[in-house]
C-alpha cells in the first residue's frame, strides 16, 4: 500500500486541496505514531496506522466545502463513507473502515436517523484500537486552521456538540491513549 500514490491519484488536479489534505493527514498520522510509541502495550499496527491516518480524509474531494477548496457535490459529512467507497474500490477494505468511522467520535445509526444525516443508516463507530486512535487524533487538527493544534478541552468540546455518547467515547480514549504517560528509561 502506497498512501501517497493513492492521494496523488485522486488529488493530482487539485494542488491546493492536496496540500490541505496532506498537511492535516500528516498531523494526524504523526500524533498516532507518537501515541503508539508511548503505548507499546497496546500492540498497535504502526504501518497500518500511518497509512490509514494519511488516507482517513481521502473522500473530502467529493464534498462541497469551498473554505477548504473542496468543490464536490456531497455535503461534507459524507466524506467518510465516500472515502470508504474509494478505498474499497482500490482494494483496501481495512483502510476504508477508518474513513467511514472517524467522523466526530463515531456516529450511531440512531444519530443518523434522528438527525436525518445524508449518510447510510448504519453505525459508524470506530471498533479497533487503530480506528479509535485515528478518530481520537483527528479531533486535534482542523483542515481550516492547519497552523493550530486544539487543546484537549477544545477537542472534547467539538465532539460534545454531537451528544454525550461521543464525548464519553472521547474521554475513554483520553485514558487509553494517555499522552502524558512517562516514558520508561
Amino acid at each position: 500500500m502506497d498512501a501517497i500514490s493513492l492521494i496523488d491519484k485522486y488529488y493530482a488536479d487539485t494542488p491546493r486541496l492536496r496540500e490541505i489534505l496532506w498537511k492535516h493527514s500528516r498531523q494526524v498520522a504523526d500524533r498516532c505514531l507518537r501515541i503508539a510509541a508511548l503505548h507499546p502495550e497496546l500492540g498497535l499496527d504502526t504501518s497500518f496506522l500511518e497509512e490509514a491516518a494519511l488516507l482517513h480524509d481521502i473522500g473530502i474531494i467529493r464534498t462541497d466545502a469551498p473554505d477548504i477548496s473542496c468543490f464536490g457535490d456531497a455535503p461534507y459529512i459524507c466524506h467518510g463513507y465516500l472515502g470508504a467507497e474509494m478505498l474499497r474500490a482500490e482494494g483496501f477494505p481495512r483502510h476504508a473502515r477508518v474513513c467511514e468511522r472517524h467522523t466526530g467520535a463515531g456516529i450511531t445509526r440512531a444519530q443518523v436517523v434522528a438527525q436525518q444525516l445524508p449518510i447510510p443508516e448504519q453505525d459508524f463507530l470506530p471498533e479497533t484500537l487503530e480506528e479509535q486512535l485515528i478518530c481520537y487524533a483527528d479531533k486535534f487538527y482542523s483542515k481550516s486552521h492547519l497552523d493550530r493544534e486544539k487543546t484537549v478541552e477544545k477537542a472534547l468540546k467539538s465532539v460534545s456538540k454531537y451528544g454525550e455518547d461521543g464525548a464519553n467515547r472521547f474521554r475513554r480514549w483520553m485514558e487509553v491513549f494517555n499522552e502524558n504517560k512517562p516514558e520508561h528509561s
